[in-house]
């Protein structure tokens, strides 16, 4: 029987784990070692099972029988479909949340674009860009469908560690920019559909193979 306690030490180490999975400090493949865990946090095995389970959920772990669990590794196909998720839910997203985004909340999205700008490094950008893309989207006041794009995009931000990690240059985020010039104007669909291609960008990117393992056959 888990307790209260245990959930919120179980999202902790959850959390940090993720962390650490997404930044690369730990390598697909590598085993994580319930009791080695358990022994970092000071907790007993209940908040790491769970921990683990809250990770698989994000498709960061797999678990075998047997063998544990292990860090996922991710194939281009994978990539591809992230990208092709995020896409659809996103603009489903944000053709709810258009009749709520107030002009305070498109200047805060627009703030965050300009911090992405500014970003001297991938983890800096990739918190404004998440942080852009919340705020026009939360308005759609459906808490599952965001959920999905919040699991969505800690996937895309270990795609994108992973790809951009060795070196770094800030891009200028135009499609950020059309997306709000399109909302500023009312243009919903304008402003989906700039949005869908701006994330389905992600499924076209030259990563870097070596880093991918191939898919599975059959």
């Amino acid at each position: 029987m888990t307790t209260a306690k245990d959930d919120t030490l179980a999202v902790r180490i959850s959390k940090i784990l993720a962390e650490r999975i997404i930044a690369g400090a730990i390598a697909p493949g590598v085993r994580l070692g319930q009791d080695h865990i358990a022994e970092e946090f000071g907790a007993s095995h209940v908040p790491v099972r769970e921990a683990f389970r809250r990770l698989e959920a994000q498709g960061l772990v797999v678990s075998e029988p047997r063998r544990g669990v292990r860090v996922a590794g991710f194939t281009v196909e994978e990539v591809r479909e992230v990208a092709e998720m995020r896409a659809a839910l996103e603009v489903l997203a944000l053709r709810q949340a258009a009749p709520h985004l107030t002009k305070a909340l498109l200047d805060q999205a627009e703030e965050a674009t300009r911090a992405g700008d500014k970003a001297t490094d991938v983890q800096a950008w990739e918190l404004a860009n998440r942080h852009f893309h919340r705020l026009i989207l939360t308005p759609c006041a459906m808490p599952r469908l965001l959920k999905a794009i919040d699991d969505l995009h800690t996937a895309s931000a270990r795609f994108l560690f992973s790809g951009w990690r060795a070196e770094w240059e800030a891009p200028t985020d135009r499609d950020h920019r059309a997306i709000l010039t399109a909302l500023r104007a009312g243009q919903v669909e304008t402003a989906a559909q700039v949005l869908a291609r701006h994330v389905q960008a992600i499924g076209q990117k030259p990563w870097q193979t070596s880093r991918l393992k191939p898919a599975a056959r059959g």
